[in-house]
């Protein structure tokens, strides 16, 4: 039996993605003494064999299958501990664009150590769920955002941002000279996230 990693981090990747798109970035946070795991999203991506979807996106489902996912997740998340034994009180769940909002939107009903958004946004219903919660046990949040984002425009990280401090999350908040990615620089503002909290 291997030694128990100091934390957990679990990336949700976005629309149309899959779980490999963000593996490949765990040895470049520079984080030795946790684990990442790489989930696949429930529903397959329409007109992709490989992509996997959160929800679907497209003006005419916009949304359908948010609730399934999001209870699939919850679900998962609870399980984790008795696989790892890191228990959800160091577990980071971070995510990118669609798997950010899905962070947030999750994160934000679990006792998890912290909260990374990577390009993502909030769900328009996502701060009444928070409201249910006990507001002393939110994890912190980061949210990382590029200035020339066209997928996700940079207003819904500020959106995203004043909401959640009204609702005294604790918020760190980073924008960048980027578009729709992740770049090195942000990395380096992850891991210093992680490793303080």
């Amino acid at each position: 039996m291997g030694q128990i990693p100091k934390g957990l981090i679990v990336s949700l990747h976005g629309w149309g993605a899959n779980a490999d798109d963000l593996a490949s970035l765990s040895p470049f946070f520079n984080l030795p003494d946790y684990q990442f795991i790489f989930p696949n999203a429930p529903f397959p991506f329409p007109d992709s064999s490989f992509g996997r979807a959160w929800y679907d996106l497209r003006r005419e489902n916009m949304y359908e299958g948010l609730g399934e996912s999001r209870q699939i997740l919850i679900d998962w998340l609870k399980t984790l501990e008795s696989s790892t034994g890191v228990p959800l009180s160091r577990t980071i769940l971070s995510g990118f664009s669609q798997g950010g909002a899905m962070t947030l939107d999750v994160g934000l009903t679990l006792p998890l150590a912290g909260l990374i958004c990577m390009s993502g946004y909030l769900h328009p219903d996502a701060a009444k769920n928070v409201e249910t919660q006990n507001m002393n046990s939110l994890p912190s949040v980061l949210i990382t955002h590029g200035r020339q984002d066209t997928v996700v425009p940079l207003q819904a990280a500020m959106r995203a941002r004043e909401t959640l401090e009204s609702l005294k999350v604790a918020v760190e908040y980073h924008e960048f000279d980027m578009g729709h990615e992740v770049r090195p620089e942000m990395l380096e503002i992850v891991r210093n996230f992680v490793v303080n909290l």
